[in-house]
Order: C-alpha cells, then sequence, then structure tokens
C-alpha cells in the first residue's frame, strides 16, 4: 500500500566562527593599468558563488562594470587573509572587508583628484563608471586611466577590514549572543511511502530562504537546490553501514547519493529582509539550506505511516523493520 503524507522543517542558523573566535576578513583594492581595479581577497571559492557575490559587491560600490575588475583571491603572497571557506562566513564577513576597502579606495581616489583637478575641497567629487568628476560641474572629471597613468599601477590602494561581533557564552549559565546575523528557512514535503517495500518518493517541496538580500538570486537558488540534494541524500540514501569501525559502503556502488532523477523541482522561494550590518543587506545561506531539510521529510514519512524514525538514512530496510515493529511484527497493513 502507497501513503501519502506532508511534513515541514523549520531552521535558524548563525553566521561565522561564533562563540567570541576571532573572525577578521581582510580586503586590498589596487588602481591597476588601464584603469583596472583589483580586488584582493584571500577567500577561497569551493563552488558556492563566493567570488562572483563579492565581485558583484566590489563592482556595486565602486559604481563600475564586473568588467574593469580584476578579482584576485587565494594566493596569500598577494594579499591579506580573509579566512576559511567555511561557517556560511565569506558572503557577510568578506563581502564586508570587501565593501570597506572599495570605500577606502574611493576616499583616496577622490582625494588626489581634488589635488588634480585644483580644487578646494572635496566636496561634490563623485566616483563613478571609471572617472571621479564634480557633480554640480561635470566638466571637472578625471578617468582612472589618467590616475595610474600618472601615478602608477599598483601605487592607488585602499584596505579593508572586518571583524564579525560575538560574544563567548556563559560556562555556566549557556547564555551569550555567540552569532550575528542568523539566518532562517522553511521546507515542506509531500511524499508517498510503499508501506510494502519501505521505499519513499519525494512527490513535491517547497523551500523558503532568508537571505537577508539576494546578493545574486540565481546563486541563492542554486545553493538551495544543492542543499536540498545533499539533505535528501543524508535522509535517505546515504548509509555508511558502519560494523565495528568499519566502513562497508567504501564505494560508490554501495554508497548511494541521489542523482538527477532522484531530484525534483523545488519550488525556492528567496525571502529578502536586509541585514543592516551586511553588504547591501547579504547573509550568508551556504550551510543553513540544507538543515531543514530532512526533517522536513522525516516528519513527511511519520504523517503518511504514523511511524517516527529517529535514524538517518531512512532505508527502505530500515523503514519497513520499523513498519513491522509498529504493527507488531506483523506485516505492513
Amino acid at each position: 500500500m502507497k501513503k501519502r503524507g506532508r511534513g515541514i522543517g523549520v531552521s535558524f542558523y548563525g553566521t561565522g566562527y561564533g562563540n567570541g573566535f576571532p573572525d577578521v576578513s581582510k580586503a586590498k583594492v589596487v588602481l591597476h593599468d588601464e584603469g583596472k581595479v583589483g580586488i584582493y581577497v584571500g577567500g577561497t571559492e569551493v563552488g558556492q558563488g563566493a567570488k562572483t557575490a563579492l565581485l558583484q559587491i566590489g563592482a556595486e560600490t565602486l559604481s563600475i562594470s564586473l568588467e574593469q575588475i580584476l578579482f584576485i583571491s587565494e594566493d596569500t603572497s598577494l594579499m591579506p587573509d580573509s579566512g576559511t571557506a567555511a561557517a556560511s562566513r565569506q558572503t557577510y564577513n568578506t563581502g564586508n572587508a570587501v565593501k570597506k576597502a572599495c570605500e577606502n579606495f574611493k576616499d583616496r581616489l577622490i582625494d588626489i583628484a581634488k589635488e588634480e583637478l585644483e580644487l578646494n575641497s572635496t566636496h561634490g567629487l563623485k566616483v563613478e563608471k571609471g572617472e571621479i568628476y564634480l557633480e554640480f560641474f561635470p566638466d571637472k572629471r578625471i578617468s582612472f586611466k589618467e590616475l595610474v597613468d600618472k601615478y602608477g599601477d599598483g601605487t592607488i590602494q585602499g584596505e579593508g577590514e572586518f571583524i564579525a561581533q560575538t560574544v563567548e557564552m556563559d560556562p555556566e549559565t549557556g547564555q551569550g549572543a555567540p552569532y550575528w546575523p542568523y539566518t532562517f528557512n522553511a521546507c515542506g514535503v509531500e511524499l508517498e511511502v510503499d508501506t510494502l517495500t519501505g521505499q519513499v518518493e519525494i512527490l513535491d517541496a517547497v523551500f523558503a530562504q532568508d537571505a537577508g538580500k539576494a546578493i545574486n538570486p540565481h546563486l541563492v537558488e542554486g545553493q538551495m537546490d544543492g542543499g536540498f540534494a545533499m539533505a535528501l541524500g543524508y535522509a535517505l540514501f546515504e548509509d555508511l553501514k558502519l560494523d565495528k569501525g568499519r566502513i562497508k559502503s567504501n564505494k560508490f556502488s554501495r554508497y548511494l547519493i541521489p542523482t538527477a532523477m532522484d531530484m525534483i523541482d523545488v519550488k525556492n522561494i528567496i525571502v529578502e529582509d536586509p541585514e543592516s550590518t551586511a553588504p547591501y543587506g547579504a547573509k550568508g545561506i551556504g550551510e543553513p539550506v540544507m538543515i531543514p531539510i530532512a526533517p522536513a521529510i522525516l516528519n513527511a514519512i511519520y504523517d503518511a505511516t504514523g511511524v517516527r524514525i529517529k535514524e538517518l538514512p531512512v532505508t527502505p530496510e530500515k523503514l519497513r523493520k520499523a513498519l513491522d515493529e509498529a504493527n507488531g511484527g506483523g506485516g505492513s497493513d
């Protein structure tokens, strides 16, 4: 017999290392030949789209196109440390560092332009599209290229540093503010359980993720799809089969992971509530996108069968055994 069930899972997740641990990101911005702007950060790209998000933050702050930016990362001989690609921290932490570095770089450009344009103040000077100009008298302007031609490649720079605010928890009371900011999400799943075989089939799903402000909505949706797929494997497929400390599923022919054929078209909903301390309101969502999926699946299985599963993954064998035990060993109804 096949039974349908629906379940919901919700979660919240803190950004960064947390619990008072030093969480620092640094960035550097440099004016290069042809007026190109180099953004240097030590943040590693591991497929989460960090480079794209940081590049967009830099372009927005400097009011230039992406094509005008040289993005240099991961070479510690060229740039300051931006911390690990972990704890869902790169967009928030390093994004803030990039924004600060770009703002300081703009201030440096404006100070130099004031002298070059023989102005008596920096008031009214604006940086946009690779030029610095006097907003109320646009004829007074100078380009990034003109500046680098005069001052030399790499001479004009700006640096930025961001230190996340966390509070160590009181070891006695467990109270504190270990993380900031937090991101929130919810997932709803509809599935079908074959009570004869123990097979679970996901039929439909909706996933809402708080992103603060989505710097790149396509990347956010990609993260959500990836998190759902990973959690689907965690919940239903990926069984190490540990036996006295030894892994029996030691090859992919035995250790099953979801493929594209196992995924469904999840309805993704990006919730935007900009975070005031974040770069343009953006929060990190790298790890949180996996958390509510398995609880939603387990709740849906319970809704369908009345059986509460407390061990993952929910393989057909485990579910059949649980159903038999719930029916007093008499098999499925």
